[in-house]
């Protein structure tokens, strides 16, 4: 009987389980063509409001009002990409959390425990960062959560564009920060940017709900149910003061995410395949359409190096992202014992981290929220985050090119699947069956190059009528 690998040997960043695998391949597939999508509406709205001729018509869109003002919903369009269309974005993100807490890394503590930590720290430090920035330079405290969040749609469309691919437990790490991430996100939203409450408003919001929650768990079926409820919940968040993306959440985390008999996907799974290209595709990207618009002539560019709001910002994202997940990586790894895999190194972690600091969608968002008040400083910081996630992303670039030969060939290994039967090779290394399959496949191959072999042996066979040779080949 084999004896049982002591706690100390536990791997860190060891390879995924096949399953786990094959969801984060898809669910990263996913959100690199989202993030693709994203990074060209950002670019389409800085070209947009920074050309002369175009810039009046791109202020006149984002602020045009529309909707129904006897609701409290008489917005603007840059308004209803935020609260509404967002809402779709926090929505996924809840089932991905729904997900990870009840079937992926995050329902077992050991498990969770690298992700969760260098998460916080990922949060942590940034914030600690753009703290120090600010005092030091005498600015506001209000933008301190605006570097703490991580767009992995963002991150993933940079890795696409350099062409790196990273092996499956590095992004199964990436992957599982964002959504850790994304639920701190939430919470400070929820908590630190709500200031009245209109309880009516919110006991409605509850109420609605307990009804989307009880028509789940009677199996009630049909999107024309949920939709209009879904709608009422958000448009009582919304009116109740606390950001209407919170509904979205609440309502991502009250779906089933683990199979019954029988079942091929959870209720969960198959709602997140039908939504994720509708937030990927058009939600979000349209969100940065009307928020990413910032002007960058040389005096604005200039503002965010030189006010403290900005550059806290702009460090927290470059400086404090890396800083904090690979610190908190590393501690966990200290404390826990844990050995990192062997295919890896620690500057691997490193480069990962530094990818991690390319923060827009709730960054943007969140300074939006955090300097309501003053437009100018929000576009200002709205261009630190650009900017920082720009460094951030140069820096990640440059660090994993410099790995590059060493990810592609341990992501081929993870894919090579020499007897094809569907399962990569590196999963079946214990299986007899297996290397049964291989030796016949390779005592197949054996026999035909011993056919070859000896008819090579035996002389040239006639050639076949009209063939060429070697003697009359043309010039």
């Amino acid at each position: 009987m084999a004896t049982p690998s002591p706690s100390s040997s536990r791997k860190l960043l060891g390879r995924l389980s096949l399953p786990e695998r094959r969801f984060v391949a898809d669910a990263l597939r996913a959100e690199t063509v989202g993030g693709v999508l994203l990074l060209v509406a950002a670019v389409a709205a800085l070209i947009w409001a920074n050309t002369p001729a175009l810039t009046h018509s791109y202020t006149a869109v984002r602020d045009f009002h529309i909707g129904p003002g006897s609701l409290g919903l008489d917005l603007s369009i840059q308004h209803w990409a935020a609260d509404g269309l967002l809402a779709i974005f926090f929505f996924v993100a809840g089932i991905e959390l729904k997900r990870e807490l009840v079937a992926g890394d995050l329902r077992e503590p050991k498990a969770a425990a690298l992700p969760v930590i260098a998460a916080l720290c990922g949060m942590a430090v940034p914030a600690l960062v753009y703290a120090l920035v600010t005092t030091l330079g005498n600015g506001s405290m209000d933008g301190w959560a605006v570097p703490t969040a991580t767009d992995i749609a963002f991150a993933l469309a940079v890795l696409a564009v350099i062409g790196t691919s990273l092996p499956s437990a590095l992004r199964a790490f990436l992957l599982t920060l964002a959504v850790v991430d994304d639920l701190f996100a939430i919470l400070i939203i929820a908590v630190f940017f709500t200031h009245e409450i209109d309880f009516l408003a919110l006991g409605g919001a509850v109420v609605g709900l307990v009804l989307f929650w009880f028509l789940l768990r009677r199996n009630v079926r049909g999107w024309y149910v949920y939709v209009p409820l879904a709608l009422v919940v958000w448009g009582l968040m919304y009116n109740s003061g606390v950001h209407a993306t919170i509904a979205g959440v609440a309502m991502g985390l009250m779906l089933r995410c683990t199979r019954k008999d029988g079942e091929h996907h959870s209720p969960g799974e198959h709602i997140e395949h039908v939504i994720r290209p509708v937030s990927a595709g058009l939600a979000v990207p349209l969100f940065a359409l009307f928020s990413a618009g910032v002007s960058l002539s040389d005096e604005a560019i200039g503002q965010v190096f030189t006010r403290p709001e900005t550059l806290g910002v702009v460090l927290g994202l470059v400086v404090g992202k890396t800083v904090g997940i690979f610190g908190g990586t590393w501690l966990a790894a200290r404390f826990t014992r844990a050995e990192l895999n062997e295919d890896l190194a620690w500057p691997d972690v490193f480069a990962v981290a530094s990818l991690a600091g390319i923060g827009f969608t709730v960054s943007l968002l969140i300074g939006e929220l955090a300097f309501a008040g003053d437009a100018v400083l929000t576009d200002e910081v709205k261009a630190a985050v650009l900017s920082g996630s720009l460094i951030a992303a140069v820096l990640a670039c440059v660090l994993l090119k410099l790995r590059d030969r060493r990810y592609r060939a341990l992501t081929e290994a993870e894919e090579r699947d020499e007897d094809l039967d569907g399962i990569p090779d590196i999963y079946e290394e214990h299986n007899p069956e297996y290397h049964l399959r291989m030796a016949r496949i390779y005592e197949n191959k054996a026999a035909e190059h011993r056919r070859k072999a000896e008819a090579a042996a035996a002389g040239p066979a006639e050639a076949p009528p009209g063939s060429r040779t070697e003697g009359n080949r043309p010039a």
